[in-house]
């Protein structure tokens, strides 16, 4: 038992799950060829627009014919534009395990009032994903950035599905393999896997995504960010870099540099391994320590980039104050910051190990951990 404060602190104490860490050879000089004062729509802008798109492309493997946006709000303006603009042909199996997807929901079933079927899990759990309807729409998070539970994969989406299927990918693309053949409508952002700025988002669209769009009308108004049609044709426009609306150039030479840092540390494989390494080891300091398990029930759904985990201790009376009480020691020797559980999950804390992050400031944090938890207990 740790009684005294551990002697080695992590290079950088930053655990947030969004923003997330940025990479590692970050400086604000990285981003001196950055367009600025200049017109996205200049040659020079539209460029930089282009290369982040088809390096996001190339990058993480996806199809050629699938269109790639940059659009605004961040993910979740992305998949709000892809609900919003999509949804309403059909049924709909709405999927929540944690507190995004929950959003999700709720706004499809209060705000659009589509016809959908509800599919939950507590947090830890996630939804049984063979037993959906794929003949109807599916909307699904694949990884619970709040509950730290994740898809284990896409074999449970048939390649004959009738419907499409929307994925948030947020806190999954750049740390996850995604089956491009499963997934219709993905969207992410660039702040979290490979620790970009906020309020940009991604969305890929699938042909038959595509195909839905140039043939189904919503009988809602669309608000103008929304529209990706016009005249019954995509604006192909938006998928070449003539952003909707004003993209900002430093943020977009920010996701370029990060973008070009993840090819040197191996691209998408490389990426996965950063994390995987990361979240084994707060995996393996949970297994040699009762007081605390990682909240994902089943080791096959547990996250390798929101780590999330809780404590277990019975002498602990009120699990939120302790959990927070932790949180606030590790910010205040600045060793972890931001790390404190998602406000509407489970009490516990929520750890950042995409690739970013580096395993040795995670090795480096864990003893951390356990001196703030002998320290609160003892308190």
């Amino acid at each position: 038992m740790a009684t005294q404060a551990p002697a080695t602190r992590p290079a950088n104490p930053r655990f947030s799950s969004g923003p997330c860490a940025k990479p590692p050879v970050f400086t604000l000089d990285s981003l001196s060829d950055a367009a600025l004062g200049r017109s996205h729509r200049a040659a020079v802008g539209k460029a930089k627009l282009k290369a982040a798109i088809e390096e996001t492309r190339d990058l993480l493997g996806v199809p050629a014919d699938y269109r790639i946006g940059i659009v605004p709000a961040s993910d979740t303006g992305a998949f709000e534009m892809a609900m919003w603009s999509l949804l309403g042909e059909r049924p709909v199996q709405m999927v929540a395990w944690e507190s995004f997807g929950a959003g999700w929901v709720s706004d499809v079933v209060k705000q659009l009032k589509i016809e959908a079927s509800e599919h939950t899990a507590e947090y830890g759990e996630i939804v049984d994903m063979a037993a959906l309807d794929y003949d109807q729409d599916v909307c699904f998070t694949w990884n619970g950035t709040t509950s730290g539970v994740r898809m284990p994969n896409g074999d449970a989406i048939p390649a004959d599905r009738a419907g499409l299927t929307l994925c948030d990918a947020t806190s999954a693309a750049f740390a996850m393999d995604l089956p491009w053949d499963k997934l219709d409508v993905t969207t992410f952002s660039w702040q979290k896997v490979l620790g970009g700025e906020a309020a940009h988002g991604m969305l890929i669209l699938s042909p038959r995504a595509v195909e839905r769009l140039e043939s189904y009308t919503p009988a809602w108004p669309l608000p103008k960010i929304f529209r990706m049609t016009k005249g019954g044709k995509l604006i192909e426009g938006i998928f070449e870099g003539a952003t909707i609306n004003t993209p900002s150039m430093l943020a977009v030479e920010d996701y370029l540099m990060a973008l070009d840092w993840a090819r040197s540390v191996g691209g998408l494989s490389g990426l996965i391994k950063r994390a995987e390494a990361n979240a084994q080891a707060v995996f393996d300091f949970c297994d040699a320590h009762d007081w605390i398990e990682n909240l994902a029930v089943d080791p096959a759904t547990r996250s390798n980039t929101s780590v999330c985990v809780k404590f277990t201790d019975a002498r602990i009376t009120d699990g939120a104050a302790f959990a927070k009480a932790i949180a606030k020691r590790l910010e205040a020797e600045g060793v972890a910051l931001d790390v404190g559980a998602y406000r509407d999950a489970p009490a516990g804390l929520r750890i950042w190990c995409g690739g970013t992050v580096e395993t040795a400031d995670i090795e480096a944090m864990l003893p951390w951990l356990a001196w703030a938890f002998e320290a609160e207990i003892a308190a």
